[in-house]
């Protein structure tokens, strides 16, 4: 079979990298339980893994300095105390705990964290943020990684790795993951086709435009026996590899797997730092949490924006700016300084986490119409919900989207400070008390470009994991 050129170039990168991905070490992977409720939280070992391909990161870069996300894992000398390797992270814990079920009862969640393999037993410490914004050591376990219980030999990979944007040696770039759930044998070559559209929509969206050449992207699917996932709030119950579904935490557009050992056993098979899973279906969901994998429901019509959105979330811990929309969440006491790059309490305006893109004379707080925008939230949301719950088709709720998306640009289209970056009251789930840069940016709905804090946000991860080589 004659391959296609990108292909061909791919193979001849991994051919060409072969004596350099030998230097790298081993990839690590330790499996863990994170388990409690609203008001505390344990943790216990499962396993440690030798994954079947290197380690894909940049030796060079084995410190993260970008202080994001709810923990961090520190993996450290056991003897010496010298700190080898770190890097910052949220869970699904994370967030199911601030939901009102968490409350009620206690629950457990698979989590694992991935490491170049050490030449020496090493101690892993899971940190945690505290009430003070800072991180403290929550949990620390032992690990040789040459111990006798270490699993060193993996299954053959249940699928084959696609190459759909290859720009060189993955210890060089980022290495992206698009993994597909609810397709079927026969659905494959939709599965691909999903794979290059929305990846090259991301590579269309600044910063991730002008940094393509710092990225690979590899695709893989595991078939299923039925298209499309489970959602159980329609009866729709279908099995799959990576166990994705709708529904998550009670709300119907919130996709996730909660099946961390599914996923880890699966995504191992290919060079990866991170993840995004593409459902097979039509209906409007997806979801993302930082350092772990983001979803998109990929037949659907704004599945570009879903997509992008997401990936932010996962990518660079970027938070929702939206706040009129129903979440799952519990609004936490207090206003603390949020970790994320695009949000901000604003307790001290002269010391603005974005203040660079402030032009002198922006007001702080910066007007905009926020009441006469919650006067039409309020409309589009009670539509909305009567549309799913009269199980309407799908083409209905995407004209509604469409139908406020552009009520709202006309609306913000007049105002004096609608290109302007300043702190816009009214983000991170919360009608007041907490602030966005921009009147208008990916993160707060679906429009097409993220705003230039936003950008800064992926471009400090990008130079994170890219290689100097690269740029």
């Amino acid at each position: 079979m004659r391959l296609l050129p990108l292909q061909l170039f791919a193979a001849m990168l991994m051919l060409g990298a072969a004596n350099a991905q030998a230097a790298q070490p081993a990839t690590i992977r330790v499996d863990y339980t994170h388990s409690g409720n609203a008001l505390s939280d344990q943790y216990a070992l499962e396993r440690v893994v030798v994954e079947p391909l290197p380690w894909p990161g940049n030796l060079a870069k084995n410190f993260d300095n970008s202080n994001r996300g709810q923990n961090r894992v520190e993996v450290v000398d056991a003897e010496t105390g010298d700190l080898l390797y770190s890097r910052d992270f949220s869970t699904v814990f994370g967030e199911w705990r601030t939901t009102e079920e968490a409350g009620k009862i206690s629950r457990s969640f698979q989590e694992s964290v991935r490491f170049p393999k050490p030449q020496q037993p090493v101690r892993v410490r899971i940190l945690k943020r505290d009430e003070r914004n800072q991180f403290s050591v929550s949990w620390s376990v032992e690990v040789d990684t040459d111990a006798q219980d270490v699993v060193k030999q993996q299954p053959p990979a249940p699928a084959k790795p696609i190459p759909i944007h290859v720009s060189g040696p993955s210890p060089e770039k980022v290495d992206l993951l698009i993994l597909g759930d609810g397709y079927t044998q026969a659905d494959m070559k939709k599965f691909e086709a999903d794979a290059r559209r929305l990846s090259a929509h991301l590579f269309s969206v600044s910063p991730f435009r002008e940094r393509a050449r710092d990225f690979n992207v590899w695709a893989m699917a595991v078939p299923t026996e039925k298209s499309g996932i489970t959602r159980p709030s329609t009866g729709v119950h279908h099995p799959s590899a990576l166990g994705t579904r709708y529904d998550i935490f009670g709300s119907e557009r919130y996709v996730l797997t909660l099946d961390n050992r599914a996923l880890r056993e699966i995504a191992q098979h290919a060079s990866y730092e991170f993840i995004e899973i593409l459902v097979n279906n039509e209906t409007y969901g997806g979801g993302g949490i930082f350092g772990q994998f983001s979803t998109a429901a990929a037949s659907n019509e704004w599945a570009n924006y879903l997509f992008v959105h997401e990936f932010g979330h996962h990518f660079a811990g970027l938070a929702d700016e939206y706040y009129t929309s129903p979440v799952a969440y519990q609004s936490a006491s207090g206003r603390p300084e949020p970790w994320e790059p695009n949000v901000t309490a604003l307790r001290d305006p002269a010391q603005l986490k974005w203040k660079r893109h402030v032009k002198a004379g922006t007001p702080l707080p910066t007007p905009w119409p926020k009441a006469e925008y919650e006067e039409a939230s309020r409309a589009y949301q009670k539509k909305r919900a009567a549309l799913r719950a009269a199980n309407r088709p799908e083409s209905e709720m995407n004209a509604l989207f469409r139908e406020d998306l552009t009520r709202s640009r006309a609306l913000f289209d007049k105002q004096p400070h609608r290109h302007s970056i300043g702190a816009f009251e009214g983000a991170n789930y919360e009608a007041s008390g907490y602030y966005r840069p921009a009147m208008q940016c990916l993160m707060f709905d679906r429009s097409e470009t993220f705003c230039p804090v936003c950008q800064d946000g992926i471009s400090e991860i990008i130079d994170l994991y890219a290689g100097a080589a690269s740029r």
